[in-house]
Parts: structure tokens; C-alpha cells; sequence
């Protein structure tokens, strides 16, 4: 037999990535409830491993137990946790990320148990660990909240929160039909999200073979292309004391909204840097094309400067000074548009040091 998940966790650590595992045993216990209801190999007890106990359950984590929703029992509960335990000892991953039936509330007992025996064996390993829930399945702090499935939330959160979402609109696993999504939109996404003290986990679906689809190499070599030119703007940032401006409002927030999130040449997101030689630096993301002059409101209304604070103004990959001024309105940046050649792009003002979180 090959051990897929082990050679996939060979794969990812040869390219220098983190390895992380996806547990859903939890829904195992309903998942093929359907079956039990028709003549079908689900009701075949030799098939139990595949199908799991398949028992009546609603959608709902935390409806009241019923005829129609039957909470699982402790010897599944505790075959969840020995399979959980297996894979953590097997494959020592950075990250495990659960899906949303843990909270049902038979599962606390065995959540904190695992948690337990999950930090303190990556203690031991060196390993700094992250577990993601959802439907605050563990109590706030105590792991990372998965607050926005193909989503995003309207303001910044006080903690590290996950937003996920696919290469693809309608699938996260391979379709032949998949309605890919343009690199720029991925990356407005993902800037709306770190804005506002987030992180970004996107899916690809590879093919049956292994393969990845030719069109979402083109979208992760397009996304790579512009992490070199701005990459800087997303990693290792911290939030604004605002996240962005613009005339798109947030006015839903969670999950399930990704194709109403629809970002114009107006809308700007911030991070900040803290960085070294008496400088910060904050990042300007503007989320559509460029044009020849921005005006950041953000340095008039919650961050208050004066021209002889900033540094600097610059834009990845121009070599023309970028002229600038700060009046009523805000800071007011010219730029070369033609020389812009990725975007969404991202404008780099270096401040002297001051409290700008």
C-alpha cells in the first residue's frame, strides 16, 4: 500500500513549505445517512471503515439532539481522537484544520484533549502548531478561528483569524467545467483579508493523477509574479489602525459572499511593517488598476502626518521618483501608470517612527 499522506508530506517539506493535514471524521458520523434509508451497501456492516456509523444528524452542530439528530457516542468519539492521534504521530504536522461539526457539543471533552496532547508533542518536536475550527468549536485564543469560507469579515479582528477559499468558484476539488478564478481578484481577496489581521489559505483541486490543471499553475505563477514585486506589503505585516477606504462596503461578512466581493480602482487596503533604522513602513494595496494619482485619506483622518515624517514613496519596479504632497484631502501620490505592469499594486510609504498600529 502507499502512504499518500506521507509522501505528499515529503513533497511539501522539499519545497520548503509547511505541511498541514485536514481532519473531517467529525461529519463521518452522518455523511452517508442517506444510505441507511435505501437498500445500499452504507447498511452493510463490513463496509463500516468507508461509510462510518451513518446516523441521522442535523447540519446543525448545536440542534438538540433528536429521533433525526443523533449525537455520536463515545466509541466513535474516541475513534475520532486514536485516528487524529495516528495522524499527528505519523505525520507531525504544523497545522491542523478542522471543519465545522466539532462543535457539537459531544466533542468538547475529546477537542481538549487533543489540543493538549497536540501542543505539547510539537513543544517537544519544535514545532510551532496551529489548529483552525470553526462555529467556535475551541474557546477564543486557544487555537485560530476560521471566521470567513470563501469570505471575508467587515473590519479587523483582535487575534489571527484564517479566510479560505479555492482557485476555482465552484469546486475545491478537480472539475472539468471549473469556473477559475483571474489571479487579480485572488489577490484582492487576500489583501482585504491581512488587512484586517488575517491570514489567506487557498485550495487547489489536482487532477485524479496528481497532476495540477494547466490553468491553475497559470494562476499560482501569476500570483507568485506578483508576491515578488509587493510580496513584502503581505507578509510579516501587522493592521493598520485602519484597514482600508473605498466605496465597496463590507455589508455582509462570513461565508459564502466571494462573488459579491467586488473591489474598483477606488478601493485601498492597508498593512504596516515595523521596521529597522528608525523607519515603519506602511502599504497602500490598491485593489484595481492603477492610475495616474491616489489619494490615501487614511493620513488625514486616523493617522496625522506632515511631509517632513515620511521618508519616502515608492512602488515596486519603478525606477521614476514618485512625486507626492499631503493636504486637506489626504496624501496624494502621481505615478508613472505605464510603468505598473502588476496589479493589484502596492505603494510603500516610509514614515519615521512613530505609534501607526
Amino acid at each position: 500500500k502507499r502512504d499518500v499522506v506521507g509522501e505528499l508530506r515529503e513533497a511539501v517539506e522539499r519545497q520548503g513549505l509547511v505541511f498541514g493535514v485536514s481532519y473531517h471524521r467529525a461529519e463521518h458520523w452522518w455523511f452517508f445517512d442517506h444510505g441507511m434509508r435505501i437498500e445500499s451497501d452504507v447498511r452493510d456492516p463490513k463496509y463500516f471503515d468507508l461509510y462510518g456509523p451513518a446516523q441521522p444528524a442535523s447540519l446543525d452542530p448545536r440542534a438538540p439532539p433528536s429521533k433525526d439528530n443523533i449525537p455520536p457516542n463515545k466509541e466513535f468519539l474516541m475513534d475520532w481522537l486514536f485516528r487524529l492521534v495516528e495522524i499527528i504521530e505519523k505525520y507531525r504536522p504544523w497545522l491542523v484544520y478542522f471543519d465545522w461539526w466539532i462543535a457539537n457539543p459531544s466533542f468538547q471533552p475529546y477537542l481538549k484533549a487533543f489540543a493538549t496532547y497536540y501542543y505539547n508533542r510539537c513543544y517537544r518536536w519544535g514545532i510551532e502548531p496551529v489548529i483552525v475550527y470553526k462555529q467556535k468549536a475551541f474557546e477564543e485564543g486557544t487555537a485560530v478561528p476560521d471566521l470567513a469560507e470563501r469570505g471575508t469579515i467587515k473590519t479587523i479582528y483582535p487575534s489571527i483569524w484564517l479566510a479560505d477559499t479555492s482557485v476555482d468558484y465552484r469546486s475545491w476539488g478537480f472539475i472539468k467545467d471549473a469556473e477559475y478564478k483571474p489571479p487579480k481578484i485572488l489577490i484582492a481577496h487576500m489583501a482585504d483579508v491581512v488587512s484586517k489581521n488575517g491570514v489567506f489559505l487557498l485550495n487547489i483541486g489536482p487532477k485524479p493523477d496528481g497532476t495540477i490543471p494547466e490553468e491553475t499553475k497559470r494562476i499560482l505563477l501569476d500570483i507568485g509574479k506578483w508576491f515578488k514585486a509587493y510580496g513584502e506589503s503581505i507578509y510579516g505585516v501587522k493592521p493598520c489602525k485602519v484597514y482600508g477606504e473605498g466605496p465597496t462596503e463590507i455589508s455582509e461578512e462570513g461565508f459564502f459572499i466571494e462573488k459579491r466581493l467586488v473591489f474598483t480602482d477606488e478601493d485601498i487596503r492597508y498593512t504596516f511593517r515595523e521596521s529597522y533604522l528608525g523607519y515603519n513602513h506602511i502599504y497602500a494595496i490598491i485593489l484595481g488598476k492603477p492610475k495616474e494619482e491616489v489619494t490615501l485619506k487614511i493620513f488625514t483622518k486616523y493617522i496625522k502626518l506632515v511631509e517632513d515624517e515620511i521618508v519616502g514613496i515608492d512602488v515596486a519596479g519603478i525606477e521614476k521618483k514618485v512625486e507626492w504632497n499631503i493636504d486637506t484631502e489626504g496624501l496624494k501620490i502621481k505615478l508613472p501608470v505605464d510603468e505598473i505592469k502588476i496589479y493589484p499594486y502596492a505603494i510603500r510609504i516610509i514614515v519615521k517612527k512613530k505609534h501607526l498600529t
